[in-house]
């Protein structure tokens, strides 16, 4: 059984800055990728990025250019650095992790961008 642990949500202004991170119970070296996906009130759970264990990078067009996605195997953590956020980028982020055909799901951190 997969584990996830997402930290560093917050409050944070328009233009701001905010880095992600999900620790894993097991090595991320082993998952088929691991992403975020965000929720916000109302709407859909949409994917933010993926990086595959090949460390292969997809992004969502919304946060193309201002999120980058990173993964440090050594401590299993995957990384989500966003950078210029705005305040559509506010919702609850989730964390997953892929063992082919299953996906593991954090319990969630909430990003508030707001003046």
């Amino acid at each position: 059984q997969v584990q996830l642990v997402e930290s560093g949500g917050g409050l944070v202004q328009p233009g701001g800055s905010l880095r992600l991170s999900c620790v894993a119970s097991g090595s991320t070296s082993s998952f088929h990728a691991m992403g975020w996906s965000r929720q916000a009130p109302g709407k859909q759970r949409e994917l933010v990025a993926q990086i595959t264990s090949g460390g292969a990078t997809i992004y969502t067009d919304s946060v193309k250019g201002r999120v980058t996605i990173s993964r440090d195997n050594a401590k299993n953590t995957v990384y989500l650095q966003m950078n210029s956020l705005k305040q559509e980028d506010t919702a609850v982020y989730y964390c997953y992790a892929v063992v082919v055909p299953q996906y593991y799901w954090g319990q969630g951190t909430q990003v508030t961008v707001s003046s």
